[in-house]
């Protein structure tokens, strides 16, 4: 509260009392009960303050002062402050509006007023309340793995903000207290993600700000799919592997590294690897190594590319996925085909229903 030509802070009651002087003598005051102690106002920052004080008679002779100086002596206002004004909404009313409360004007006021005998005073202290506010929080960091974490988020408020920290997981652990630092140990892959930091009082809506932590760590194979395939079709190996920053991907039969050529062609997206034969033949079927790699380490995992069939099976082609047959109908192999382990014939014969289903030949020729 700025006041003008204010004189010494000794001298206030003096200079008070000899203002007072110069006013028109009155009545005794019956406003504010000057045997109590010092009363309190709350105020929100920003909100308007009325401090109350009545007198008995409008000829009393009344003014406002605080900490910093003289506010109003009688009707003359010493503050050069526009905030401030008097609220007189009847004759005995002498009550100080400060409007926009803000964190300075916090303090002691005083209403003074002379009677026959000697000065009274009351006082009031005008508490400002203030909104939590963050004013600082850490950065997003990047981490390796095992590394001990310190996040950092300081607020203001008055009264003092309570700091929450907040892991944002399904199921995230809140670590609440008055500290504004949250120290993590040996970070593991699993404390990554987003951590959140509330200020909150009483005062109004907590303010909340995050910061996002990245663990670095090796990559670990999660999944290595082998699979199955006939000759003349196609056939995929997949390799997913877990890792921060994201893996590379390699491909390699025995010792020599697999290009996308000759049939091969690799897809790698993220986390995710395949290997894709467009026409396989006899010599695809075998071993397959998948390894992925990133700055922090290597791993690797064997998959298999199987036949679809057993030794000696072979498929023949048909006319459709299935073959439909009335009774008494007999189905007719290719007289290269020798099923005699099965049926000691080259034909199958549909003799009743129970022959309906799935039949493989095992053909020692083909081997």
């Amino acid at each position: 509260m700025v006041a003008r030509a204010q004189p010494d802070r000794k001298q206030l009651p003096l200079v008070l009392l000899r203002l007072l002087c110069l006013l028109p003598t009155g009545l005794p005051v019956r406003s504010v009960d000057f045997t109590r102690g010092t009363d309190n106002i709350t105020v929100r920052q920003g909100d308007t303050a009325i401090l109350r004080c009545y007198v008995e008679d409008r000829s009393s002779k009344v003014a406002w002062l605080n900490r910093s100086g003289i506010i109003f002596a009688g009707e003359d206002k010493w503050s050069l402050d526009p905030r401030v004004e008097l609220e007189k909404r009847n004759p005995l009313e002498y009550s100080l509006r400060i409007q926009k409360v803000d964190v300075y004007d916090e303090g002691s006021y005083t209403c003074s007023v002379q009677t026959q005998h000697h000065p009274k005073t009351s006082q009031v202290y005008l508490i400002v309340q203030v909104p939590p506010k963050i004013s600082n929080i850490s950065s997003d960091i990047t981490v390796n793995e095992g590394s001990n974490v310190t996040l950092v988020c300081m607020a203001n408020g008055r009264p003092e903000p309570v700091i929450t920290w907040r892991h944002l997981t399904p199921t995230g652990r809140e670590f609440e207290g008055e500290e504004e630092y949250l120290e993590i140990l040996g970070i593991t892959r699993e404390q990554s993600g987003k951590y959140e930091c509330k200020a909150a009082n009483e005062v109004a809506s907590a303010d909340v700000k995050q910061v996002r932590v990245t663990v670095n760590y090796p990559p670990t194979i999660t999944e290595s799919k082998s699979n199955e395939a006939a000759t003349g079709r196609q056939a995929l190996l997949r390799c997913e592997a877990s890792a921060v920053p994201t893996p590379d991907f390699e491909w390699y039969r025995d010792d020599t590294r697999i290009n996308s050529a000759n049939g091969l062609e690799i897809k790698s997206t993220g986390s995710q690897s395949l290997l894709m034969v467009a026409n396989v033949t006899e010599e695809h079927y075998g071993n397959y190594t998948c390894v992925a790699a990133n700055k922090l380490g290597v791993t690797n995992a064997s998959l298999y590319l199987y036949s679809k069939y057993g030794r000696g099976e072979r498929e023949f082609p048909m006319p459709g996925p299935k073959l439909e047959l009335d009774l008494d109908h007999t189905l007719l192999l290719p007289p290269e085909i020798d099923c005699s382990r099965m049926t000691h014939s080259h034909q199958w014969t549909h003799k009743h229903k129970s022959d309906l289903g799935l039949y493989s030949c095992d053909s020692p020729k083909l081997n």
